[in-house]
């Protein structure tokens, strides 16, 4: 039996981790762990971890990584210490580690420096903050890489990857967004007390870059939303640096009953909430990735998804409260036409499918860099 540990540290990647868990998890020949920290297990954004406990997974270890000031570099050092020994301990065979955040680095490096073999989900895509960074980084640290799509697996081999070590499965959050297991709008709208008929999503994260226009920016974002006299569910930022002065601004939509602010939704309950949403509204890669599967319009906002594969039809705005007040109207007259980028929802199978082989477990730990002349 082959332990394989699960790193978690916020909602959205859990999203992308829970069908991968759910299939090894109800096969015998994996023994599967869960290490929850990060987001998860800071009450202000939710408290998160209940929702994986919910789910009724075995094995799952908490671990408060937060420091009092929530710096990135020191909640990136605090994390390896607790992955550290919490690996030294359990000996697993694979960590599997997803997308951008300093955890996802924290996993990657205690991985790579014990000589276990790492699992990238979501590796070689771009973006336009120091999230690109660290996923990068996570990759060079990475063993193995399991991609959303063709694109990103030629930046890895770019990168100096090797071909046999990357496998494109799409995006694991796609396989729950297509099932036939999602609760239904009434329950959905019951569970949260949301009584609109018509509404939009609201998704907006700080930029570490550019953390001297936050305030000015997030001001922007609430005056639009409320000039534009349209119904909104705001589900909280994430915890990077400049959440503070986002959640300061939102206290200016308490006054309106038009917008029901949330610290975090389920994440089955979100996708139920996006799939009848008129538009998403923010900076989220749900507005690149998760909407258009749905045929949502999305008014992407800012810097934040630079360079990110973006559906032709996506609205982007500067942060200016008339161009956004303007983009919210025309989101919700609109419809987009689905268009799936990232995958047709089956990446637990493609992923069972690939460790189940024994040329996974025989993918080198020792990394070589592969010249592209060489290819």
């Amino acid at each position: 039996m082959r332990k394989i540990v699960f790193l978690t540290g916020t909602r959205a990647d859990f999203g992308k981790l829970k069908s991968l868990i759910e299939i090894t998890l109800n096969d015998p020949q994996y023994e599967v762990h869960i290490f929850v920290t990060g987001m998860h297990m800071q009450y202000k954004y939710g408290y998160t971890v209940d929702e994986i406990v919910k789910c009724g997974y075995p094995n799952i270890y908490k671990f408060i990584n937060h420091t009092t000031n929530n710096s990135m570099d020191k909640n990136l050092g605090k994390t390896i210490m607790g992955f550290s020994d919490y690996v030294n301990g359990l000996a697993p065979d694979l960590i599997v580690v997803h997308g951008d955040r300093v955890e996802t680095l924290a996993g990657s490096i205690v991985g790579s420096l014990n000589n276990i073999l790492v699992a990238h989900i979501e590796g070689g895509e771009v973006s336009g903050t120091i999230d690109e960074l660290i996923r990068h980084a996570v990759s060079k640290m990475s063993h193995s890489h399991f991609v959303s799509n063709q694109s990103a697996k030629k930046r890895l081999i770019q990168m100096g990857e090797k071909k046999n070590s990357i496998f494109e499965i799409g995006s694991p959050d796609i396989d729950v967004m297509l099932s036939d297991t999602l609760p239904g709008i009434d329950k959905v709208m019951s569970h949260y007390d949301i009584n609109f008929n018509e509404y939009g999503v609201v998704l907006y994260h700080p930029v570490t870059t550019e953390l001297d226009k936050t305030t000015e920016n997030a001001r922007e974002l609430v005056e639009g939303l409320i000039n534009s006299g349209k119904n909104f569910v705001v589900i909280y930022p994430n915890n990077d640096y400049g959440s503070v002065e986002i959640l300061n601004e939102y206290k200016k939509l308490e006054n309106y009953s038009r917008f029901k602010v949330f610290p975090s939704i389920r994440f089955e309950y979100f996708l139920v909430l996006l799939k009848n949403a008129s538009c998403l509204v923010g900076n989220s890669s749900a507005g690149i990735r998760e909407a258009p599967y749905y045929g949502v319009p999305t008014i992407n906002i800012g810097s934040r998804q630079n360079n990110r594969a973006l559906h032709n039809e996506i609205i982007n705005c500067p942060h200016e409260k008339l161009n956004i007040e303007s983009a919210i109207n025309i989101a919700f007259k609109s419809k987009f036409k689905p268009i799936r980028l990232y995958g047709e929802g089956n990446s637990d199978l493609l992923f069972k499918r690939t460790i189940d082989g024994s040329e996974f477990w025989n993918i080198s730990k020792q990394k070589e860099f592969k010249d592209l002349v060489n290819e």
